[in-house]
């Protein structure tokens, strides 16, 4: 199997295996994705956790593109990128996808209206600070 190959499949695992189960099982563990009643405000905050979602979402794509097409690996140390990734979001942030990550729970944060799933965000990016 060639490189590109390799860093496809090995970033599309780990995509199943890190932000999907950070950003998607466990805050269905935590919620069980109720979606709160706001009440008057309901709307607006329905539309900014959704923008939060689907932009962390396309952020996130899009940041396992760029280390699989410019990097030639996988975000995972066991599989390292090949080439420094420079390009996309890279350009303006050195992870972005933490952010992203951040991004997809803050929104469901707000759709939620889940405090302990504010809690779990908060113990969450602390880790992958320190990490």
């Amino acid at each position: 199997m060639d490189e590109k190959a390799k860093a496809w499949i090995g970033s599309a695992i780990f995509l199943v295996l890190a932000p999907s189960i950070i950003a998607g099982l466990v805050p269905y563990l935590i919620t069980g994705w109720r979606v709160a009643e706001w009440g008057r405000a309901g709307l607006a905050i329905f539309l900014i956790a959704v923008v939060l979602i689907l932009s962390g979402a396309v952020f996130l794509l899009q940041a396992f593109v760029r280390f699989a097409a410019d990097g030639l690996g996988t975000p995972s140390p066991v599989a390292p990128t090949k080439h420094l990734v420079v390009t996309g979001l890279y350009r303006w942030v050195r992870n972005p996808m933490y952010l992203a990550v951040w991004s997809i729970i803050l929104g469901q944060v707000l759709l939620f209206a889940s405090l302990p799933l504010l809690g779990y965000l908060l113990v969450a990016a602390t880790a992958m600070v320190l990490f």
